[in-house]
């Protein structure tokens, strides 16, 4: 038996749809959520939920999607797999990582989470120690960088779904690697999106460049917050990832109290503690802000590293003159040597790109955090 719940606040009656079969769920209760007990569900069961009478949809939290965005979602036990890193200890301090970013459907020529093991010998040659996988969670089509991501609890399933990301994760320690995923909370991708269909999970208050924003702060967000922090969380603890990169989170709007990174950041702490292995956050961030890694007791949000664009910009700029963009407003070898020095170019001073000044000093942040 299994009780599926289902946060719905948009709809009247929602039925969870099991082997053909629909089942009336119960609600909504005052914070629009259904639930029902199904008999015979477990792990590796088909469903999907149907709003309002309506063509079935996948869960909004589904852990796979096996025939992908627009097909039914299927159950997972986490606690079946056969992890071997019971001794693993976190690997090396973040501040002392060597990072390499890895692109599963690239990587092999299986393009698949079980083809990249063979190849991680050759990462620990060459001194790599952490592994940062980027966006690993169901999308449209075949190939994709994963930033087009809708399912954002389910492993890719034409990379080998939730058996084969953790296998891959757990084949990393037993290379002493550690494992960052790559997250994304700003937006989701447009195809095989129906978050809308169930609840307020974005606004139009605010946008992005990609699609439309998350509704972190206003009307009925609590339960998006919950979304994006359980979520966060469930890659941490259920498939033992070391650490996450947040993606862009200058376009994570949160004008509430406790901004969101703040309360991940805090949450991730609580579970670090509970498991007893180090676990980290790291924010790409072009703020240029150091709020974003100062700690919770100053006003900070507490992440643990940022990722800041200023090295790379200034440095591609200088090496190939170009100008387009966001790079006008680099090219000259004493930025370079400003971002090796203190991360930030832009500190407070003229930003003509953006045609306004841009930035904060980090005067006092140590030089690992950004």
């Amino acid at each position: 038996m299994t009780m599926f719940r289902v946060w719905a606040p948009r709809a009247e009656r929602v039925d969870v749809v099991v082997g053909g079969a629909r089942h009336a769920m119960a609600g909504p209760d005052d914070l629009g959520w259904f639930e029902a007990e199904v008999d015979g569900a477990g792990a590796g069961t088909d469903y999907a939920y149907s709003l309002d009478g309506g063509e079935s949809r996948p869960d909004p939290r589904s852990p796979w999607q096996p025939d992908g965005v627009h097909g039914p979602s299927r159950l997972v036990d986490h606690a079946a797999f056969g992890w071997t890193d019971g001794g693993w200890d976190g690997g090396v301090p973040l501040a002392e990582s060597v990072i390499y970013e890895l692109h599963v459907d690239t990587f092999s020529p299986e393009s698949t989470y079980e083809g990249a093991i063979p190849k991680l010998d050759h990462l620990v040659d060459l001194g790599v120690t952490t592994v940062e996988l980027l966006p690993v969670v169901e999308y449209p089509g075949r190939w994709n960088w994963g930033y087009d991501g809708v399912d954002l609890y389910a492993p890719n399933s034409a990379d080998g779904g939730p058996e084969g990301l953790k296998g891959l994760v757990d084949a990393c320690h037993a290379r002493g690697l550690a494992v960052v995923f790559d997250v994304v909370y700003n937006h989701l991708g447009p195809a095989g999106n129906y978050l809308g269909e169930y609840g307020p999970y974005f606004t139009d208050r605010f946008g992005t460049p990609w699609g439309e924003a998350v509704n972190l702060d206003g009307p009925d967000s609590d339960a998006v917050r919950d979304f994006v922090l359980d979520n966060a969380l469930m890659w941490l603890r259920d498939y033992h990832a070391d650490g996450l990169r947040l993606d862009a989170v200058h376009a994570i709007v949160d004008t509430s109290a406790t901004h969101i990174l703040e309360e991940l950041a805090a949450r991730v702490d609580e579970l670090e503690a509970e498991l007893g292995i180090p676990k980290f956050l790291i924010a790409e961030s072009d703020l240029n802000d150091p709020r974003v890694v100062r700690e919770r007791e100053v006003g900070g949000y507490g992440i643990d590293a940022q990722w800041s664009d200023d090295f790379h910009h200034a440095l591609h700029a200088a090496l190939t003159r170009e100008r387009s963009g966001y790079y006008g407003d680099f090219g000259s070898l004493a930025q370079l040597a400003k971002a090796l020095r203190q991360a930030f170019v832009f500190d407070g001073c003229w930003s003509p790109h953006r045609r306004r000044r841009h930035g904060r000093t980090p005067t006092g942040l140590p030089a690992t955090r950004a």
